[in-house]
């Protein structure tokens, strides 16, 4: 393998790394978001529950997705049918997915960050197509939700129906676009200061 290979090898691992860093701060910085989603929204009214009930089940819900020894999904105040359980299951796979190509790609990017260059305009390029992602989601971004889960899912399961599946009713539209705000101002910083950087 030339050192051009293996310079790209590295880029690779690096851009999956940054990819997988900006989703991972997300998924945990959410547990502060919707924090404070319950107040703002009067998500505890909503559902006629008290604020620690609320959270005490959404971070039951984020339980199964990030801990990779719970795979029975469970809720204690919200009932769950079937294809909503097969929804949260897909969910969690892709999370798993998500942290495991996130360490892999640390492990490389941490044994080849001395010894290998990184080619700048990828992430540059890779910037720029984040911003055009951006601006469509700001666009319309119920276009943009329905688009990105018809990408990752491969059944229509993500369309809960609030009476079979009343957890939705505490997930507003609101608090996946603060997700996905504080997703791409990750993607993008990340992306740009590699892009700075001289390889």
């Amino acid at each position: 393998m030339s050192n051009t290979q293996k310079d790209g090898f590295y880029t690779a691992a690096l851009a999956l790394f940054i990819l997988t860093t900006a989703i991972t701060v997300t998924i945990f910085a959410s547990y502060f978001l919707f924090a404070i989603n319950i107040r703002f929204y009067n998500l505890d009214s909503l559902v006629n529950m008290d604020y620690g009930t609320v959270y005490k089940n959404y971070a039951q819900m984020m339980n199964y997705l990030i801990n990779p020894f719970n795979w029975n999904f469970h809720l204690s105040n919200f009932i769950s049918s079937p294809a909503g359980r097969l929804h949260f299951e897909d969910c969690k796979k892709l999370f798993m997915l998500n942290f495991g190509v996130w360490l892999v790609s640390g492990l490389l990017v941490v044994k080849f960050g001395k010894i290998r260059a990184h080619f700048n305009k990828v992430f540059l390029w890779i910037g720029i197509l984040g911003i055009i992602l951006a601006l469509l989601m700001l666009i319309d971004f119920d276009g943009f939700f329905v688009i990105f889960h018809e990408i990752l899912f491969r059944n229509s399961d993500w369309l809960f129906d609030p009476g079979r599946d009343p957890v939705i009713n505490i997930l507003p539209e609101e608090f996946f676009t603060q997700c996905f705000v504080l997703f791409f101002i990750l993607f993008e910083g990340l992306n740009f200061w590699e892009a700075r950087k001289r390889a």
